[in-house]
């Protein structure tokens, strides 16, 4: 294996010749107390990654859990007015801290049933217990054919210019990296090691002292599964393809690996906040410009009371880039997975090019990938990018090359998966080439810019293909993108801060009539409403409950959720959006305010018209996204 890393390290020389304001006031500044105790997470409680396998293979189940007994704990996430109030909580009704989870002012905790009760009787300001859900990843596998997708997103143009990435920093939050690094291990030009930090969350948990006294992240931390190496090869691989091509996205960006993922692919909602929040705190450190998501599940609440949905936003407010994939539950309606549905970040539902690569006219959504609106009325994804049949390098060792051999190429240590986990790796490499052209977007501009230079799918008369709730802006073009001028044009009318503070939290334009239905919602551009709009800041229910339930006209955006079989449409951007990207806006969520086919959510969070959980077709390799718990 070394040598084989030392063949593709030579052969890419050879061929190149504060946390954010909005998480400071989230964050207290004390954090966990030293003395708080330590104790492992219950298993049944996982999070797992974004790709898919076939059914025949499914990936390895959460163990459900045994009867319960009066000495049985269960992991909980619990927040307060700080972390430390809420560590203080936990510890004076007997429970256990686990692990300090400052970016939302909470901690993970052990508790049994009564230590839970005595909890929520204790009367502690703002606090909240919320259980410690599953995560798992998104992909899907296939055959083994030659990858294009740097060529299909625009990528290609870019590299032979000169734009890799270079200086970018992408940190891939995922299952880990595989010890023998082979591409990842160097960038084009560039000398030594372009992977600057490693942490392993789950090993801090367990090993408690592991990365004390000082902070040394250079150690390898290994992928069991093969998910996270997957992922990051198709964001920076430097290796070469046989028609002379980089086979990665952005192959001179620097890379951070944080592990929350398991040898299986699961995790816990409390090991991915742990690993987000070391991220935004490590952010200055390693120049962090890019967070990689692939993983999600179904939501069980509205987005901004979600543990995990609010460590994203977090980090999104921090100034990071959020890329998130949509989930592989589609084609049906509202299927987006958490913290997929998070209004602020870059969701990613995927496109395969169905083994005919670089012909646009023979590109189709993945049967698999996740559609929108959200529970909210927000349209995603926001945009596509190549998902289907993702050759990348990946271990000979873990555990999906072992379940997998037919998928696995033993000669170049390369696997390959499908899902809406591979698609946002790709958007994530997009981001960093953006950003490397445009070093000072905000990460709104960069979500702008990837939006306005997409291009959708159309029919031959000019109509969408497909639903802006299934493809959103359309397939990504990271070349158009890095040199668009657009700045203005996602999200609108949403304000972060006080999203994150509780103050006011926001619902999209999206909506379904009395026969099922979801369309767009009507948006005024009188002088009034503009006048309105200057002078408060943003369109306000005052104003937009007059127009809401209304469709809006000419956009071809009413859709019923059922997935089109069309043929001999083109990715193109002749299609005109009358309406802009308003879609994208958000309005202020009014007490009591509800859609109009009545989205409300019981007191346990559960969708009152179902919460959609079902794992969509069956074609497909595992990646990571969030799952119920049993």
């Amino acid at each position: 294996m070394a040598s084989r890393s030392r063949v593709f390290k030579r052969t890419a020389l050879i061929s190149a010749l504060l946390l954010s304001f909005a998480a400071a006031l989230l964050t207290h500044r004390h954090g966990v107390p030293q003395t708080a105790r330590v104790a492992s997470l219950h298993p049944w409680k996982q999070v797992v990654a974004e790709s898919r396998f076939p059914r025949t293979a499914s990936a390895t189940p959460a163990p459900a859990p045994a009867a319960q007994s009066r000495d049985d704990r269960h992991s909980y996430i619990v927040q307060a007015e700080s972390a430390s109030a809420a560590a203080r909580a936990v510890e004076q009704v007997g429970g256990q801290v686990v692990a300090d989870l400052s970016i939302i002012r909470a901690v993970s905790a052990s508790l049994t049933d009564a230590q839970r009760a005595a909890l929520e009787r204790s009367g502690v300001a703002q606090l909240a217990v919320s259980e410690d859900r599953a995560v798992r990843s998104s992909s899907v596998s296939g055959t083994l054919p030659p990858t294009y997708y740097p060529g299909e997103v625009g990528a290609v143009p870019l590299h032979l210019g000169g734009v890799l990435g270079t200086g970018v920093t992408v940190a891939v939050l995922d299952s880990g990296l595989w010890a023998q690094h082979g591409p990842l291990e160097s960038a084009p030009f560039q000398n030594g090691t372009r992977i600057l930090a490693q942490y392993d969350v789950i090993r801090a948990r367990t090993q408690p002292g592991s990365y004390a006294p000082a902070p040394f992240y250079n150690q390898n931390i290994d992928d069991p599964y093969g998910h996270g190496t997957h992922v990051s090869s198709i964001i920076a691989s430097s290796g070469l393809s046989t028609a002379g091509n980089y086979q990665g996205v952005a192959p001179g960006v620097n890379l951070v690996a944080v592990r929350v993922l398991d040898g299986t692919g699961a995790g816990t909602y409390a090991d991915v906040i742990s690993g987000i929040q070391w991220i935004v705190a490590n952010k200055l450190r390693y120049n962090i410009r890019v967070l990689n998501l692939s993983l999600g599940a179904p939501p069980a609440g509205p987005y901004w009371q979600d543990p995990l949905n609010q460590a994203v936003t977090a980090a999104w407010a921090s100034g990071i880039v959020v890329v998130v994939a949509a989930g592989n539950r589609g084609p049906a309606a509202q299927t987006i997975d958490a913290p997929g549905n998070v209004p602020y970040v870059i969701t990613v539902g995927a496109v395969t090019d169905n083994y005919l690569p670089m012909q646009q006219s023979q590109y189709s959504l993945a049967r698999f990938s996740s559609a929108g609106p959200t529970f909210e009325g927000f349209v995603k994804p926001e945009v596509v990018a190549m998902g289907g049949h993702m050759l990348a390098y990946a271990p000979d060792d873990g555990l999906l090359a072992q379940q997998f051999p037919q998928w696995f190429n033993a000669q170049y240590d390369e696997f390959t998966m499908s899902g809406t986990s591979q698609a946002a790796a790709v958007v994530s490499g997009a981001a960093a080439l953006v950003l490397q052209v445009n070093p000072n977007l905000t990460p709104d501009q960069v979500k702008c810019r990837l939006m306005a230079t997409a291009t959708p799918a159309v029919n031959a008369n000019g109509t969408l293909a497909y639903s802006v709730f299934q493809q959103g802006a359309g397939l990504i073009n990271a070349q158009a993108a890095a040199y668009d001028s657009h700045a203005s044009c996602a999200n609108q009318g949403l304000n972060i801060l006080v999203d994150l503070l509780g103050v006011h939290h926001f619902g999209g334009a999206a909506d379904e009539d009395r026969n099922g239905n979801y369309y767009i919602m009507a948006t005024s551009t009188s002088t009034s409403t503009s006048f309105l709009g200057a002078l408060l800041g943003k369109v306000t229910n005052v104003v937009t409950s007059l127009l809401f339930g209304v469709p809006a006209g000419g956009d071809g955006l009413s859709w019923d959720g059922t997935y089109p079989n069309a043929s001999g449409f083109t990715w193109s951007n002749g299609y005109t959006w009358s309406n802009g990207f308003t879609w994208s806006n958000g309005y202020t969520w009014s007490n009591g305010y509800t859609w109009s086919n009545g989205y409300t959510w019981s007191n346990g969070y559960t969708w009152s018209n179902g919460s959609g959980t079902s794992e969509g077709d069956g074609g497909g390799a595992p990646g990571a996204h969030v799952t119920s718990p049993p």
